[in-house]
């Protein structure tokens, strides 16, 4: 499907685009750097050729290879499609449109054989916001058609809109009584200790991905995300901030200013990551971070 004019670079037909490619993301039965720059190819490929005019910043750098045509995808979701686009995404500028990518959020645990934990991100912003973004779990219910088990389709696709919905999935909130966090799996350090043991949760959950991380906020099995490093980056972050929000969730850095995500925007997220589910306190948890871990994250 053609992009229409006016409303295009970040209307639904766009981040139905996004999942449709991100389900075909090649490399998966690959190691992790063919795995990564394969998945890229088809996404950088596909999404250029349908918007050739916006910047798309990915992980692995820019891509100057041909790819396979049929790696390039342009199928849409014409359910999808019936969607309004918000008003204040209609009419925007292509140079005011980045695309960040990240064609294998969780590298570390897909090399491990934790394929639950692997996410494609594929994150819209318009100036300095994130305004959409699209989750594949490519290997969601691998574990049961593994063993044997039923599974409709291995496989799935969450996407939002800030302001204008979501779907794939059904936004649940976590439970009460409780505090559930959850952070990195393998790159723990003495600072993300302190902030974790700041906020007296009832139980860490640590996983690999920051899509990962973000997706058991939306569906209710943590409260928060909170990872007080300098080790993520902005394609990490785009497409989860802008599912998290149109949920009614929030994502800042630990001193709780937002991340920008214009095309000149340096690429690390140096203030660490705080994101909260919908109907908790994203100032509480802030507030109860002690200042040695903030200014471990200036």
């Amino acid at each position: 499907m053609k992009p229409r004019s006016g409303d295009w670079a970040v209307t639904i037909d766009f981040l139905q685009e996004a999942a449709s490619l991100s389900n075909s993301s090649n490399g998966k039965n690959d190691l992790q750097t063919e795995a990564d720059r394969s998945a890229q190819r088809c996404i950088l490929a596909s999404l250029s050729q349908q918007f050739p005019e916006v910047t798309i910043i990915g992980e692995e750098g820019p891509s100057f290879c041909e790819v396979p045509s049929d790696w390039v995808v342009t199928d849409s979701d014409p359910e999808v499609l019936k969607m309004a686009c918000p008003a204040y995404l209609q009419n925007i500028d292509d140079k005011d449109v980045v695309i960040w990518v990240d064609p294998l959020d969780g590298t570390s645990e897909y090399t491990q054989g934790l394929l639950e934990h692997v996410t494609v991100l594929i994150g819209v912003a318009v100036g300095d916001r994130a305004v959409g973004g699209v989750i594949h779990q490519p290997y969601y219910n691998y574990k049961r058609q593994r063993e044997g088990g039923e599974v409709e389709e291995m496989g799935r696709t969450l996407w939002g809109i800030v302001g204008g919905g979501v779907g794939g999935f059904v936004p649940t909130s976590a439970p009460e009584g409780c505090r559930i966090l959850t952070t990195t799996r393998s790159h723990s350090t003495p600072v993300v200790q302190a902030a974790l043991d700041a906020l007296q949760p009832d139980e860490v959950i640590r996983v690999g991905g920051a899509g990962h991380k973000v997706m058991m906020l939306i569906e209710g099995k943590a409260h928060a995300y909170v990872f007080a490093s300098k080790g993520c980056k902005k394609w990490d972050t785009c497409a989860p901030e802008a599912v998290l929000i149109a949920t009614g969730g929030r994502l800042t850095d630990l001193h709780g200013d937002s991340y920008k995500y214009h095309k000149d925007i340096p690429h690390p997220n140096t203030g660490g990551v705080l994101a909260t589910g919908r109907g908790q306190d994203h100032d509480w948890y802030l507030a109860k971070l002690p200042d040695a871990v903030r200014q471990a994250l200036v």
